[in-house]
């Protein structure tokens, strides 16, 4: 469904990782990871859903709009974060120091792929 979308998501990227397409409830609708990685895209998937609510919460609070995407960076890796919809996420998970730009871009540029992909 999503595994080719999610592969040259990760393969196009200069330090990419993995990728996964999630819901808000922490359920994997599928995820790649590139060969001989050991990153745990699902676990970092699940504790994204709390950030992104927490997100979604505070930017309703400030009457800002959706939450679109979101990023941030930790000493071992980059993970970007799209939305899809109210309920479904693209996250892809860098290497510190990977192509944050254009891992932002192929995520801007594959979301109608993704979101014809849910229906």
């Amino acid at each position: 469904m999503f595994q080719a979308l999610l592969q040259d998501l990760v393969e196009s990227t200069e330090g990419g990782l993995a990728s996964i397409v999630m819901d808000l409830d922490g359920i994997t609708l599928e995820s790649y990871t590139r060969s001989g990685e050991s990153v745990d895209i699902k676990t970092i998937g699940i504790e994204l859903t709390l950030v992104l609510r927490s997100a979604h919460q505070a930017a309703t609070m400030l009457e800002l709009g959706a939450a679109e995407e979101l990023s941030f960076a930790t000493n071992a890796l980059t993970i970007v974060v799209r939305m899809m919809t109210a309920s479904y996420f693209v996250a892809i998970a860098l290497e510190s120091g990977g192509n944050l730009g254009r891992a932002r871009y192929l995520l801007r540029a594959h979301m109608p792929e993704f979101v014809g992909e849910l229906s």
